[in-house]
């Protein structure tokens, strides 16, 4: 993958465009009732019986909010209730106790992310139930062969908790800002002051968190371009490790609590653009590096190294550096990846009580992948993770011919390469620095169940 990134605004505008994000292929919308408890076991016993086992990885969902921003499009439940959430950590580690019975005691979980929802919702204290929980069913690796992250809301934490936090075994934060202009906050409803973000991230850093992330959003209300080059020397000025910068997208049609946003208050779509730009080009000048995908990262992070050496991995959770995990789902909505299977949990705690008192799995829906699909994953990775694909490496894993099995693919992307957005050679698709803000188009040319109409995703710039 060529290092620099070229912002190219009239190629831009033409190429963003509804399409998935790819954090799994097939997609989320094909996973299908069909598939049931009774397949995903069989999942995860196939899992065990491979030569090598995978490391496991586990996501654990904590939907719990105790207040609403208007943007969100999670699935969150907006409480100040606690009891909710104690009921809901016993049945979590319900979960936890018949998921860990399924997979070899001898495999070790060396990933876990925490997200919501607001995670620090629960205590410091429930967040030790949950991590002493975790440790008995999946068998923690050593520290040293840990990621352990978890979403923090600044407005719900002291730094006394993040030295606990570390304490428990975390050591990796991601710290929701979003934006620091207040009246962007106001619109969004989610008002936090940059002096708690600011002694936060000093408090992650004593403590000795590996990497400290921080999240924000451009195309929020009110956004100007002067107002979020604000934002972004100020969380410049902070450093820290990685930066998530999300595109807002705003489908009030489809997420009920953005349509507490005021339309008059939305910045017209050019100005997007704009942010994006911007974002780009403050980042990069600051010695960040562009991962891909809205994460940008310093260049001795562990993401950077992994990029620069060929091993950056992508899951549910986007990009990662370790070597590619069973997957592990717990909670409501939570998406597991185990062996050849995708499987997501049903989406109302009143399910999810019903399913694990009955001592049964809270498996909803999933999907058992076919040659072809794992054949398109691969491809689809390659791109996604190293901007490159190489035939013969894909041709030798998979026993096709490149060029014959992905004809229809190559004829789609002429037009990029016509645009300088990528290079087609003889062995190779290799993306341009003019490209790179758009490898979900180019994955989109192999995705055999994409269908041009539809309307369901984000825009891919």
């Amino acid at each position: 993958m060529q290092d620099d990134l070229l912002f190219d605004r009239p190629l831009v505008e033409k190429y963003d465009r509804p399409g998935p994000r790819y954090t799994s292929y097939p997609t989320a919308p094909q996973f299908h009732t069909a598939f049931a408890e009774d397949d995903y076991r069989a999942a995860a016993e196939r899992s065990n019986r491979v030569a090598a086992p995978k490391p496991l990885s586990v996501y654990v969902h904590i939907p719990f909010c105790k207040s609403l921003c208007y943007y969100c499009a999670c699935n969150k439940i907006i409480t100040h209730n606690t009891e909710r959430a104690a009921e809901y950590l016993d049945w979590l580690k319900q979960e936890i106790r018949v998921q860990g019975a399924l997979f070899d005691e001898t495999r070790r979980m060396t990933q876990l992310h925490l997200g919501g929802g607001t995670p620090t919702y629960l205590s410091n204290a429930q967040l030790g139930e949950l991590m002493a929980a975790l440790d008995e069913a999946f068998h923690f690796a050593e520290p040293e062969a840990r990621e352990f992250s978890l979403e923090v809301d600044p407005r719900t934490v002291t730094p006394e908790q993040i030295h606990e936090l570390k304490a428990l075994g975390f050591n990796r934060l991601s710290f929701g800002v979003q934006d620091f202009d207040p009246d962007v906050q106001k619109a969004v409803n989610r008002v936090q002051s940059e002096e708690q973000v600011v002694e936060l991230v000093a408090a992650a850093r004593e403590a000795g968190f590996q990497s400290v992330s921080v999240d924000l959003i451009y195309g929020l209300p009110l956004q100007t371009v002067a107002s979020f080059d604000a934002t972004l020397a100020k969380i410049i000025a902070l450093r820290p490790d990685r930066i998530a910068a999300y595109s807002y997208a705003h489908l009030p049609e489809l997420f009920k609590a953005q349509r507490l946003i005021r339309p008059e208050d939305m910045p017209p779509p050019e100005r997007k653009l704009e942010l994006l730009e911007l974002t780009i080009r403050r980042l990069t000048a600051a010695g960040y590096v562009y991962i891909g995908m809205d994460h940008f990262a310093l260049p001795d992070d562990e993401l950077s190294l992994a990029r620069e050496n060929g091993t950056l991995q992508r899951n549910f959770q986007g990009y990662s550096t370790h070597a590619d995990c069973d997957m592990i789902g717990l909670g409501i909505t939570s998406i597991g990846k185990v062996g050849d299977s995708y499987s997501q949990n049903v989406k109302e705690t009143a399910q999810y009580q019903a399913r694990l008192e009955a001592g049964r799995l809270p498996v909803m829906r999933g999907y058992r992948l076919n040659d072809d699909d794992r054949l398109r994953r691969d491809v689809i990775n390659a791109l996604m993770c190293h901007g490159r694909i190489d035939f013969a490496a894909i041709e030798a894993r998979h026993a096709i011919i490149f060029r014959d099995y992905f004809a229809d693919a190559l004829a789609q992307l002429e037009e990029m390469q016509a645009d300088g957005l990528l290079t087609i050679s003889d062995g190779a698709i290799e993306v341009l620095p003019a490209g790179r803000l758009m490898m979900r188009n180019m994955a989109m040319a192999f995705d055999a169940y994409l269908k041009p109409e539809e309307n369901r995703y984000s825009r891919t710039v």
